[in-house]
């Protein structure tokens, strides 16, 4: 009772007779399990103790159980931070068709009103002709039953009043356990893509990547993005003559000849992974 533990672990809590045990897992180290009682009442007893020992096997169990669900959850995180940054919208449907999810490229599209809207928490696109064919990839999704063959993903291009290029849009059925019951989970993806926004690849990886400087990044970048070199070197604010040097520094740094191999190893490259 003299000891530190005791004096400034167990004497404010009142605890005084502890039963318990260390259980060790190899995913996650150890797990402390403590029953404490005050100094006043009685010692644990051999039932007592039989009683807690019983309950170590549930207790292992959901121990493993969490850390699958935290390994899941992370790794679901991870995939779902990589498609964003590769500008991929995802929006989940359940089983009648209602957002269940939407990733935060989705959300810009969707706020857009430029082609994809939704309407009553369904998705739905602008133009009749196209809502019709968009809905109806929907419910061929939705029409695979447990125990059925997967029906395979549906793509179609979905027109924006905006007259920008048309979103391209794949959807895909959720495969689900067949344990799995009720109401609101996810039963279908759609997976949208906006060929005319910018690329959200990160400049400070794209600059590691090439050894290009600054300079040369951010043409390389604007390049990627779609606009000429006359334009790149308006919105960068540089001479033409100036661009055209960046230019042919980065194709001797990249290894490339034309602009258009610049900009397809810009948009495949690892930077697009990273964060900005």
């Amino acid at each position: 009772m003299a000891t530190p533990y005791f004096i400034h672990w167990c004497q404010p809590y009142n605890v005084f007779h502890v039963m318990g045990v260390d259980i060790s897992t190899p995913e996650s180290g150890k797990l402390r399990f403590r029953i404490t009682r005050p100094e006043d009442a009685p010692g644990f007893s051999a039932e007592e103790r039989s009683l807690c020992e019983a309950l170590l096997p549930h207790l292992r169990r959901a121990l493993h159980m969490h850390n699958l669900l935290d390994r899941s959850e992370s790794l679901g995180t991870l995939y779902s931070k990589a498609i964003g940054r590769l500008s991929v919208a995802t929006i989940v449907l359940d089983e009648t068709g209602k957002v269940l999810d939407q990733n935060l490229i989705a959300q810009d599209i969707l706020a857009s009103g430029d082609g994809l809207k939704l309407v009553g928490g369904r998705l739905e696109a602008t133009y009749p002709s196209d809502n019709r064919a968009l809905q109806q990839l929907i419910r061929n999704a939705f029409a695979q039953q447990s125990g059925d063959r997967v029906v395979p993903s549906e793509a179609m291009s979905v027109s924006r009043p905006s007259g920008l290029v048309s979103l391209g849009v794949v959807i895909e059925q959720v495969p689900s356990g067949e344990w799995a019951e009720g109401k609101g989970k996810p039963s279908v993806v759609v997976y949208i893509r906006d060929a005319a926004g910018k690329s959200l690849a990160s400049t400070t990886v794209a600059k590691q990547l090439f050894n290009l400087t600054p300079a040369e990044t951010g043409l390389a970048m604007e390049l990627a993005n779609g606009l000429s070199l006359e334009e790149a070197a308006e919105v960068l604010n540089i001479r033409r003559n100036t661009a055209r040097a960046h230019l042919r520094s980065i194709f001797s740094k990249t290894g490339v000849r034309r602009q258009t191999e610049l900009v397809r190893i810009m948009l495949n490259s690892v930077a697009a992974l990273s964060h900005r």
